[in-house]
């Protein structure tokens, strides 16, 4: 059975960085691309950052672009999301996901993911 679990979230302030991590059960075998995805209370989910299974290829959301960064050691069976300048609009519960069907692409749509995480709380705010 397929698990992922986050880490990482918490309250910052404006301008605050933290970083996301994504623990995939080690009973995983084979290779898959892992995105980070977000929903804000009262708005649907949405796509952050993706990354295919050597990391040779990143996604990522316009909103985001510069200020995040997207990462693994698949070695760990771990995925990080590097979150840098943050604002009050980047506060919502962070997923991570990962896509076996797909590995060599990191793909932006969250249906092509098929395992998710709890989720965590990231809140930026004064």
């Amino acid at each position: 059975q397929v698990q992922l679990v986050e880490s990482g979230g918490g309250l910052v302030q404006p301008g605050d960085s933290l970083r996301l991590s994504c623990l995939v059960s080690t009973h995983t075998y084979g290779v898959y691309a892992m995105g980070w995805f977000r929903q804000a209370p009262g708005k649907e989910r949405e796509f952050v950052a993706a990354i295919n299974w050597n990391g040779g290829s990143t996604s990522y959301a316009d909103s985001v672009k510069g200020r995040f960064t997207i990462s693994r050691d698949n070695a760990k069976n771990i995925g990080y999301l590097q979150m840098n300048s943050l604002k009050p609009e980047d506060t919502a519960v962070y997923y991570c996901a990962i896509d076996r069907n797909r590995p060599a692409a990191a793909p932006t749509n969250h249906y092509e993911y098929h395992y998710w995480g709890q989720g965590t709380q990231v809140t930026v705010s004064l």
